[in-house]
């Protein structure tokens, strides 16, 4: 698999669907010391992952931090992502995501703003102030 640019388009984050398929992507992450980022289909919905750990070269300053925080809430309380998802500091998961378009839209987003590019994230979820 190669490494994903950053910002990543949509259309280039893995599908990571199954365990088989998340290890896979995981490992090639860790092997790129890259920010590991997919989506995966669970039932009808989508979850978006994404795991810093497989960077460890890599820092989420405090201003990019709370962004993704501030934007992962957001999505809570607007009723986008379920409840129990986890905003960091440096492993991610937003599940209950209605279609794999929005999912991926969030991949992205949060995958730029892991590598400090907040624009992307600020697009994909207006009302913030990421």
């Amino acid at each position: 698999m190669p490494p994903l640019p950053a910002p990543c388009p949509a259309d280039l984050i893995p599908d990571a669907t199954g365990q088989e398929a998340v290890n896979a992507v995981y490992r090639a992450a860790k092997q790129q010391r890259a920010v590991f980022v997919a989506v995966e289909r669970l039932g009808p919905h989508w979850t978006v992952k994404a795991d810093a750990l497989t960077a460890p070269q890599h820092v989420i300053d405090t201003t990019v931090y709370d962004a993704v925080h501030t934007a992962i809430i957001h999505l809570i309380r607007s009723r986008e992502v379920h409840p129990d998802s986890s905003a960091g500091p440096v492993h991610f998961v937003l599940p209950d995501v209605e279609s794999e378009h929005r999912a991926r839209e969030l991949a992205a987003a949060l995958h730029a703003a892991l590598y400090g590019h907040l624009e992307p994230l600020a697009h994909a979820m207006p009302g913030t102030s990421a």
